[in-house]
């Protein structure tokens, strides 16, 4: 069945070329997932620890920072796999769009923009529980220029003179 909403292959690459970025940026995920989801779930225990009462106010509230990060982070990087699923078998609703690759891939990224700040969050928890507040900045900053650089710069700007 197909939906004259939906943009045809012609008019933004062959359906086989959109079908093969899509399978792509699904395989992407795969690896991606798997990290968010160990993360996502040593923050579930951690309110379950009796220490987790002597938190202070700013660990308190990194740690939901984290926690709420990881859950939207594990959302967004699980959306494309299960429009790939919705789309086509249960609706008859082609998905051979390169709109819906680029909706994919955006939620892709915000989700690993938050899986950085999920990331930011527990390297700041824990580093303030074991070694104060300065070594908790310093190790947070070093973490972020970390991912950013090999995330984002990398791809974008490292690559661009070859």
């Amino acid at each position: 069945m197909e939906n004259k909403d939906d943009p045809a292959p012609e008019r933004d690459g062959s359906s086989s070329d959109v079908d093969d970025q899509f399978r792509a940026l699904l395989e992407g995920l795969r690896t991606t997932i798997p990290g968010v989801m160990v993360m996502f779930s040593f923050l579930l225990v951690v309110p379950f620890q009796s220490q987790f009462v002597e938190l202070s106010t700013v660990n308190s509230i990194v740690f939901y920072l984290a926690f709420g990060s990881a859950a939207s982070s594990s959302i967004l990087l699980i959306a494309p796999s299960v429009h790939q699923r919705v789309r086509a078998p249960i609706s008859g609703i082609r998905r051979h769009s390169i709109s819906h690759v680029m909706v994919a891939t955006r939620l892709g990224i915000i989700g690993t923009c938050l899986f950085m700040v999920t990331i930011a969050s527990v390297v700041y928890l824990v580093s303030a529980l074991l070694g104060g507040e300065l070594f908790a900045a310093v190790a947070t900053a070093l973490a972020v220029v970390l991912a950013a650089w090999s995330w984002f710069y990398l791809p974008l700007v490292g690559f661009d003179g070859e």
